[in-house]
């Protein structure tokens, strides 16, 4: 089978840009020292915590796996092979992170039967599926659904089988795609720490590394994606020399909406299970933390809810992208 005949039929989802657009460099988010924010930001936040609960699995998906209704194994490994095609093709973290999550709310809406150890092959399938949408919302280059399939499948799935999960997956998350994640707030979190943008680049790229992390793990399930965003950029400023925010929960004051409960319990769970398992080693120089209120004029949304010039530097290396409108002609 030709690589062209194995094209996806999702063209008009699929951006035609030159290559030559696409470097190795960091997105600009990462690389700068400053990050601007516009002026209506926390209101934007506002909305997104309003929100975010109708963007994640259903509250009684953690007890689908200690019932055993789904394979906790299968799922983790399943969020392993994720991260594994997001490095080798270098997508940009929202796009693994939307995965997992279309990946959890497929899985809660029961819209599939039990899914034991025998079932693996299904929830690999439901992988391959949430990851080729994930990619196609938020990758300007997009591989075909064979050579999406790299890095350990254990099964390679014909394209039409994917395309007809994928639909399953649009129908049960009801075409809902522009998900609310960490993401969103992970930008605002990391300039309330510090407001200078000396150790933004730091707090957001350490705080990634931790989201991912907790992903992983069930537990995690039980907390929202503002909450799991706070925890994680206390987690990183902690990790400063002689700069500890001794109590967490001051997070909940940057801005209204934010629970300080599920703050300081996300917090804890992360000092537990994530930080210890992913080291680093911060820059040796301290900014100067100021505990801000929620009120602030400079600060810019994090949205990861749109694409941007930074989702463009990716490199191709020597793998071929296939491109509908050149399959068919």
């Amino acid at each position: 089978m030709s690589l062209a005949s194995c094209s996806d039929w999702f063209s008009d989802l699929l951006c035609c840009e030159d290559a030559g657009i696409l470097t190795t460099e960091l997105p600009e988010e990462y690389s700068s020292s400053k990050t601007e924010l516009p002026d209506d930001i926390e209101d934007s936040i506002n909305g997104f915590i309003d929100d975010e609960r109708d963007y994640m699995p259903a509250l009684d998906y953690p007890e689908m796996f200690r019932s055993q209704s789904i394979d906790v194994s299968a799922r983790t490994e399943s969020i392993a092979w994720i991260l594994k095609v997001q490095e080798f093709y270098r997508f940009q973290p929202l796009t693994a992170y939307l995965s997992v999550n279309y990946m959890d709310r497929f899985l809660s809406s029961r819209c599939l039967p039990n899914l034991p150890k025998s079932n693996g092959w299904l929830l690999q399938l439901i992988s391959v599926a949430c990851l080729s949408l994930a990619a196609k919302m938020e990758e300007p280059l997009v591989p075909s659904l064979i050579d999406i399939q790299v890095e350990g499948a254990k099964v390679i799935f014909e394209p039409r089988t994917i395309r007809r999960m994928e639909l399953l997956v649009l129908n049960a998350l009801d075409w809902r795609l522009r998900s609310i994640t960490p993401f969103n707030f992970i930008d605002f979190l990391a300039n309330k720490v510090d407001s200078s943008g000396t150790f933004t680049r730091f707090f957001i790229s350490r705080a990634t590394e931790i989201i991912f992390v907790t992903t992983r793990d069930i537990r995690f399930l039980n907390y929202c994606p503002s909450s799991i965003a706070a925890a994680a950029i206390i987690c990183a400023a902690n990790e400063y020399p002689n700069l500890c925010l001794n109590n967490p929960g001051i997070a909940a004051t940057w801005c209204t909406g934010l629970s300080k409960e599920k703050i300081v319990g996300c917090f804890k769970l992360m000092e537990e299970v994530v930080v210890d398992n992913c080291p680093r080693t911060p820059p040796k120089e301290v900014p100067q933390l100021r505990e801000t209120s929620s009120t602030t004029s400079d600060l810019s949304s994090s949205s990861s809810m749109s694409s941007s010039s930074s989702n463009k530097r990716r490199k191709l290396n020597s793998l071929l992208w296939v491109d509908d409108d050149e399959d068919k002609s």
